[in-house]
């Protein structure tokens, strides 16, 4: 931009540079005044209610318990000005927003859209606490079977619904970044309130939520006065995003202009999901590029007073075809402005069986041979791949820190064969799940199935992307994934603290 535009200050030159994207909708907006835009849902309640008892950055709410009553106030706004609002034609059986519907969240108990608590087995003596934290657009339901595992393996598990998520689109309309922030250190402090100032206290979190755990992570090392965690686990972090995001909170200006609230959003596509939004307002894409330039800032302070050391160990898990956020940026970005203090990145490769070779794109397959012919890095990677080309047989390649060998480690997982690799919502998610894992559920367990829709007929008659028919939405290796957490907590590995 700098080079087009040299003697334009940036903030002016951003501006430009968004009114050139945003004139196609503008030009239609004049040529069309009034009428619904084409091939797009008219807007629906899902898109334009507004939730006054949502939490914010600098609220009164204290406590979880402060959390919890805000949104159940929350809730019943949404049912006010949501649920009751929907039009005769709109009542449909996967309609999230038609009470009742097979994608309604709160016919099924507990309602996975809210926050949860999950108690450990042993309520008086749990192992430690953990925080979970779900990416954007979704709602705790992704990191639903995480929190089961380690409510198994004897923790106490808080699975935290960010501000603006599990209720509907419109929240994400014009919430901020901080919000996400305030609510993380809200749930951190109730949590090693409830569990004690000596057990262990873990941080994980999907996408913008891993993000989120690694900023508060920083903050607290940088002397904000927080409660230390132990370990964070990472599932597909938002590290880096796509750079166009930086200018989605300026085009988002133009939708305050009458006839022009259109351009506040990405998308907007029929609600099916029970636990995320298909709608997708510009906003939400601009907080999380502000929120990946917050940890990369915290990180370059850091880097200037010495180095990132003495953050808890961070073990992440990343898709090597992550069309989501980049993968690059969580290996450069991230692990490779950290010492090596027992750091550990896990890359689930694509799988190398031959014939789905010939229609994939060869970069997909570049990745694993870059990481392992680099100098020795600061952190032990450990990639998930094909044990010989051509084979279904995974065993894991491990790369120690400070360390240029290479070792191979059988596994006994072989890749599914109609699989060719990961993708960045399926890290969090086990194969059994009833709503996106690979076998529909058993009736009359009547609630809407996920996992492999399909539909066939004629190209662009659709109102949700195709591609969307084709994203992988669990992880067949989630068991294993799940051993190297259980390994990562096990009690050699802790060092409680505050």
């Amino acid at each position: 931009m700098d080079a087009i535009l040299p003697a334009t200050p940036r903030p002016l030159a951003r501006l430009l540079l968004a009114l050139t994207l945003a004139l196609p909708a503008l030009s239609w907006a004049d040529s069309s005044s009034g009428k619904e835009e084409k091939e797009r849902p008219a807007f629906q309640p899902w898109h334009t209610a507004v939730f006054n008892e949502e939490f914010r950055a600098g609220a009164k709410e204290k406590t979880l318990a402060d959390y919890l009553a805000l949104e159940d106030r929350l809730f019943a706004e949404l049912d006010e000005r949501v649920y009751q609002k929907v039009e005769a034609r709109e009542k449909s059986t996967v309609n999230r927003y038609w009470a009742g519907s097979l994608a309604d969240p709160r016919v099924r108990k507990p309602d996975w859209s809210r926050t949860q608590i999950l108690k450990a087995p042993d309520a008086k003596n749990p192992r430690g606490g953990v925080l979970l934290v779900h990416g954007l657009s979704d709602s705790p339901y992704i990191m639903r079977g995480i929190a089961e595992h380690l409510q198994k393996q004897g923790w106490y598990v808080v699975v935290l619904r960010l501000p603006g998520h599990g209720t509907a689109p419109s929240g994400l309309l014009k919430v901020k970044w901080q919000d996400w922030a305030a609510a993380v250190r809200l749930a951190v402090r109730d949590v090693r309130s409830t569990i004690g100032a000596e057990k262990p206290l873990v941080l994980g979190g999907f996408s913008t939520g891993g993000a989120l755990c690694v900023e508060y992570a920083l903050a607290q090392r940088q002397g904000e006065e927080l409660p230390k965690p132990t370990q964070l686990l990472l599932f597909s972090p938002a590290i880096g995003v796509d750079p166009l995001a930086r200018l989605a909170g300026t085009v988002d200006m133009l939708s305050g202009i009458p006839g022009l609230s259109r351009l506040g959003w990405e998308t907007r596509m029929p609600e099916y999901d029970p636990y995320k939004y298909n709608s997708f307002p510009l906003n939400a894409g601009s907080q999380i590029w502000k929120l990946t330039q917050r940890i990369d800032d915290q990180l370059s302070e850091l880097q200037e007073k010495g180095g990132a050391t003495g953050l808890p160990r961070i073990l992440a898990f990343q898709s090597a075809a992550d069309a989501t956020v980049s993968t690059l940026a969580v290996v450069r970005a991230l692990y490779g402005r950290l010492p090596n203090e027992g750091h550990r990145l896990v890359l689930f490769d694509a799988n190398r069986l031959g014939n789905e070779r010939q229609v994939l794109k060869p970069d997909l397959f570049a990745g694993r041979q870059r990481l392992l012919d680099k100098p020795a890095l600061p952190f032990d990677l450990e990639i998930v791949t094909n044990e010989k080309d051509d084979e279904p047989a995974v065993s894991t390649w491990i790369r120690p820190a400070g360390s240029t060998e290479v070792q191979h480690i059988p596994t006994s997982i072989l890749w599914p064969r109609d699989l060719f690799a990961l993708s960045h919502v399926a890290i969090p998610v086990p194969e059994d799940d009833p709503v996106y894992g690979a076998t529909a559920p058993a009736r009359p367990n009547k609630q809407i199935w996920l996992g492999k829709a399909a539909l066939y007929g004629e190209r662009d008659m659709l109102l949700i992307p195709e591609t969307a028919l084709l994203r992988l939405r669990y992880n067949p290796f989630f068991p294993w994934m799940m051993a190297q957490v259980d390994s990562a907590l096990a009690p050699k590995d802790q060092s409680a603290g505050q």
